[in-house]
């Protein structure tokens, strides 16, 4: 019985993070909409998570209070995983797409599941396995060719936005480490509203709070603004972190690779561009890549989801 729970609960979490990376594709057009009416990338950020923020404690505090309970003690810990690292991930990957392509910045931004692999394997007792090994390989191999990385001229490009590009891929992996540490006290819903309760707070520090008050937003500019914040904010990385909830951090940000596939293909169906043969191969890499990480069906006793059950179980006896 418990291994139907272990598959059932594996296919959640790789449904999850592919819903959650085809949201954040589909959210890019919504953001090039904006840009292209004047509203500026760091603008748009703290817009964002300011509104994702207040949605969401309306919403906990009617329906589901218990999701705002949180030790004080912890309050550091959140404003880590917010201030710093979701906040981090907004501006370093916004100041480098100002500084170099953006092809270029999703494809340093998309490093980052090297980085947490890294990390999982030698820090946080995750398995390495050869099937892992060939799934990382493929997926970042398939992002390489998805954005184009061979017509990319790297060497040359703005070292501030190569450097940039860099850090969002730092940041990204820190938000997904430490959202997966969280998760063996929390829910995935705690978290992403702490989150970004923290990233808003930093936002409205490191550019002119409420600017978003001033702004004459058209009721069409308005539409794009809640697509956002619903469909590519909450619901992504509320996601995300369920993703990461059941197959842990390696796997899940192995599986968002799927993020630049999916907006090629976006932009292929609906503004007409058009995609090289080996762009498609990159995305059948990261088919590949996703596929081979479900066939290989391990039981991993330290998934959050894992880990709070069991020490629900032990407090009920």
């Amino acid at each position: 019985m418990r291994g139907e729970n272990l598959k059932d609960d594996e296919s959640k979490g790789y449904l999850s993070v592919m819903a959650a990376a085809v949201l954040w594709a589909s959210s890019g057009t919504a953001g090039k909409a904006l840009f292209n009416q004047g509203m500026t990338p760091l603008e748009l950020v703290q817009i964002r998570v300011t509104m994702s923020t207040i949605m969401l404690g309306v919403i906990y505090g009617v329906f589901a209070r218990d999701l705002l309970k949180v030790r004080l003690r912890d309050l550091g810990y959140f404003f880590i995983i917010g201030g710093i690292a979701m906040a981090g991930v907004h501006v370093t990957y916004f100041y480098a797409i100002s500084k170099i392509q953006v092809a270029a910045a999703i494809l340093l931004e998309y490093l980052s599941p090297i980085f947490v692999a890294l990390v999982s394997i030698c820090f946080l007792k995750e398995r390495l396995t050869s099937v892992k090994i060939l799934a990382l390989i493929l997926a970042v191999s398939g992002c390489y060719l998805v954005v184009g990385g061979y017509n990319l001229q790297l060497m040359v490009m703005n070292r501030a936005g190569i450097l940039s590009g860099l850090g969002a891929a730092v940041f990204f992996a820190a938000y997904t480490l430490l959202g997966e540490r969280g998760m063996h006290r929390y829910s995935p819903w705690t978290i992403l509203f702490y989150a970004l309760a923290f990233a808003a707070l930093t936002m409205h520090l490191v550019y002119p709070p409420f600017r978003y008050l001033r702004g004459n937003f058209t009721k069409a500019e308005w539409g794009w603004i809640v697509y956002i914040v619903v469909l590519g904010t909450i619901l992504p990385f509320a996601l995300y972190f369920i993703g990461v909830n059941h197959i842990r951090s390696t796997r899940a940000m192995i599986t968002a690779t799927l993020e630049p596939i999916s907006a090629g293909f976006i932009a292929f169906l609906f503004l007409g561009e058009t995609m090289e043969p080996l762009q498609v191969a990159g995305g059948f890499l990261v088919i590949t890549a996703i596929v081979l990480q479900q066939i290989q069906k391990e039981r991993d006793e330290l998934a959050p989801a894992f880990i709070r059950a069991r020490r629900k179980e032990n407090s009920e006896r």
